[in-house]
């Protein structure tokens, strides 16, 4: 095997590698002489069939199949004797080497991962924030279970519709005039002040009495799900007919027991640990947040640009669909699209980087991930799915891909809970509102 060394720029790397047909054609022909001992064909007894009827028979398939193998095993020989790791998937270009009886020729380009050197560590300070759970969260979050459990009475006495009210209506949509499909409908409750409804619509129905009608407009938002009402603007006839206040549940040991707890007590201790976990989560996430921060003042390599491009693709798609539905963050929307691109490449560059790293210290740490890990990340995927779980967990058996998507998350968890565990670690108490104070996202 002839290596020639084309192309060598920063990550990226060129290669011509010649396979003589010598070479090429002894291992064809110890393929076939396999092949022949496997075959049963009338007239031959097992493993006697003559590699001159197998050649005839299976020459293409099996030159196909030796090239195939030559290149791939040539080109990782190349590539280990150089000491190179692939960033990606190398382009193959085949120069020669088909039916001619001439040498295999072929060309090679490839990004490299960069060399790595693992930065001092022993600086490593962090400040873990906590925060309580305390007997205001829990009543609140007890407060608002009671208020989901809430009845609704009907309201005797004539009085307008108020903020948190149910008014029964009937309504009619038109566009231009004309009812529009799907826009009529009867007795339907609509909670003044709530959400669900086209914005603008129980808005301008407060202050309604029962048997009142009246003609509003709204304008349906530009990412709607019928296509032809999208941004378009539409009135609604609308009649009153009933309305109903809410009645909240009372705070006490009926709450709790509706609910299947035999007391409110046992109801705010497993409150106080839904708060507490969520709180718990809020650590983890500012905890990493500031350790992967601390990392990436420590890069000091070129991140792969293949890799860049992937990781820039896919936030990019996140963003074109956050902006077609009007979600982009303040920030962002006041930037036109090549700030933006640029924004985004730099937090692509800086994921790409992070990501390198803390594989480079998981290798160099002897960090893996377990077949019993993998299996617990299966499960708690398949508990997402209530009554799909069977189907889950063979979608997972037939689809390998899947099972290592899962694994990147909980190798990157091991090696940060690694760092954390070596970094001077200060805890520090503040509030629910400033532990959830989270900066925007830049990883």
């Amino acid at each position: 095997m002839q290596v020639t060394e084309t192309l060598s720029e920063g990550l990226k790397r060129g290669f011509t590698i010649t396979i003589p047909a010598a070479d090429l054609q002894a291992k064809q022909d110890a393929r076939l002489k396999e092949v022949a001992a496997g075959l049963t064909l009338p007239g031959f007894r097992p493993g006697k069939v003559p590699v001159s009827v197998a050649r005839q028979r299976y020459s293409a398939a099996v030159r196909a199949e030796v090239l195939e193998q030559t290149v791939s095993e040539s080109l990782q020989s190349a590539l280990e004797e150089r000491g190179f790791r692939p960033a990606g998937q190398p382009q193959v270009d085949l120069v020669s080497g088909q039916e001619d009886g001439s040498d295999l020729v072929f060309k090679v380009e490839t990004e490299i991962l960069p060399e790595i050197t693992v930065p001092d560590l022993s600086d490593l300070s962090l400040t873990r924030l906590k925060a309580v759970a305390s007997d205001e969260a829990v009543d609140k979050v007890v407060a608002d279970i009671a208020k989901r459990q809430r009845n609704f009475e009907k309201v005797e006495e004539v009085r307008p519709a108020a903020k948190g009210d149910i008014l029964t209506v009937d309504f009619v949509g038109k566009r231009d005039g004309v009812p529009f499909d799907g826009g009529t409908a009867d007795d339907v409750n609509v909670e003044i002040g709530g959400e669900g409804f086209i914005p603008g619509f129980a808005e301008q129905i407060e202050g309604m009495t029962p048997g009142e009608e009246k003609i509003i407009t709204v304008t349906f938002p530009e990412n709607y799900g019928a296509e032809e009402l999208a941004g378009k603007e539409a009135t609604f006839d609308i009649k009153a007919k009933e309305l109903k206040k809410a009645v909240d549940a009372p705070v006490d040991d009926e709450l709790a027991k509706k609910l299947g707890f035999e007391t409110l007590e046992q109801l705010r201790d497993l409150v106080r640990k839904q708060v507490e976990g969520e709180y718990e989560q809020l650590t983890r996430l500012r905890i990493k947040r500031d350790l992967l921060d601390a990392l990436a003042a420590k890069t000091d390599f070129a991140a792969p640009e293949g890799m860049v491009d992937a990781e820039f693709n896919q936030i990019w798609e996140r963003v074109e669909s956050d902006r077609k539905a009007d979600q982009l963050d303040e920030e962002d929307k006041g930037k036109d699209e090549e700030t933006l691109r640029a924004d985004y490449r730099k937090i692509a560059e800086r994921r790409v980087k992070l990501g390198l790293l803390l594989a480079e210290i998981g290798r160099k740490n002897a960090i893996t991930v377990t077949q019993d890990e993998l299996g617990r990340a299966m499960r708690a995927e398949a508990m997402r799915y209530q009554g799909q779980e069977q189907q889950v967990f063979q979608f997972f058996q037939n689809n390998p891909q899947a099972v290592e998507s899962l694994r990147g998350p909980i190798f990157e968890n091991k090696v940060v809970d690694y760092l954390i565990e070596l970094a001077k670690v200060e805890d520090k108490e503040v509030t629910p509102e400033e532990l959830s104070d989270i900066p925007p996202a830049n990883i």
